[in-house]
């Protein structure tokens, strides 16, 4: 009988939480792909621990959810303000030009018979954070289409040899979370008559979705470490 694919490609909870030294489990849910978390933990462990005190630091409000704003709200400005705290350049994008060399007969010194460049060969690809070995993307309430341009753009960064690991932080919050928030507010506070459950509907980013992403090898051969905001990191107000 063949095995799952999130047995084969997804490392088990325990180890990740080990070698992540996990503490936040009551506040994010934690899913590592091709040894994410060993990788940051080894080849970047100054990334790491910065990105740990950023979960750490990070609350959302229950106001803040109902309230407009969508994938740019106050929260998501916020976060962004934590990672700048922590030495994170923000909205970088990577561009490279491909040199083809062609050489006749065998050995160092066979001689070049044609070269071609093509320009743009890697075009424009961006990730929401870098630093050092790691590239890192928070999404909130964006198209869940989204996660594919993040999981490229990881691919993009760790085939030029720029990343050992991508990073995202996004939601796992179930529908039924959003049901009990109620009502949208509007920019005055008042109570509309759409729901946040309709707000945040099927279309929009959850971690169900990006794990299914991932499984799937969109990121190619780049681990991606992938941190869920659970209820437990929303506060009342």
């Amino acid at each position: 009988m063949a095995r799952s694919i999130d047995d084969a490609v997804f490392d088990p909870g325990g180890a990740v939480e080990a070698q992540l030294g996990w503490t936040l489990g009551a506040r994010y849910s934690v899913a590592s792909y091709r040894s994410a978390a060993a990788v940051i933990a080894q080849r970047a462990p100054a990334e790491l621990a910065a990105i740990l005190r950023i979960l750490d630091a990070f609350t959302i409000s229950r106001t803040e959810i109902r309230s407009p704003g969508g994938n740019r709200m106050s929260a998501t400005t916020r976060f962004a303000d934590l990672a700048a705290a922590e030495g994170f350049h923000q909205e970088v994008r990577i561009e490279a030009d491909l040199t083809v060399r062609l050489r006749e007969g065998k050995g160092e010194n066979a001689p070049e018979i044609d070269r071609i460049l093509r320009a743009d060969y890697i075009h424009n690809h961006l990730v929401d954070f870098w630093r050092g070995r790691v590239a890192f993307d928070y999404e909130w309430n964006s198209k869940d289409q989204t996660y594919d341009r993040d999981l490229y753009a990881f691919r993009s960064f760790f085939e030029a040899g720029v990343i050992d690991v991508g990073v995202i932080v996004t939601r796992a919050l179930p529908p039924e979370f959003f049901q009990s928030l109620g009502y949208c507010l509007d920019k005055d506070g008042n109570e509309t008559a759409s729901t946040v459950a309709a707000k945040f509907g099927a279309s929009t980013t959850g971690t169900h979705k990006l794990l299914s992403r991932i499984a799937a090898g969109r990121s190619g051969g780049c681990p991606v470490l992938v941190f869920g905001i659970r209820p437990g990191n929303i506060t009342p107000a």
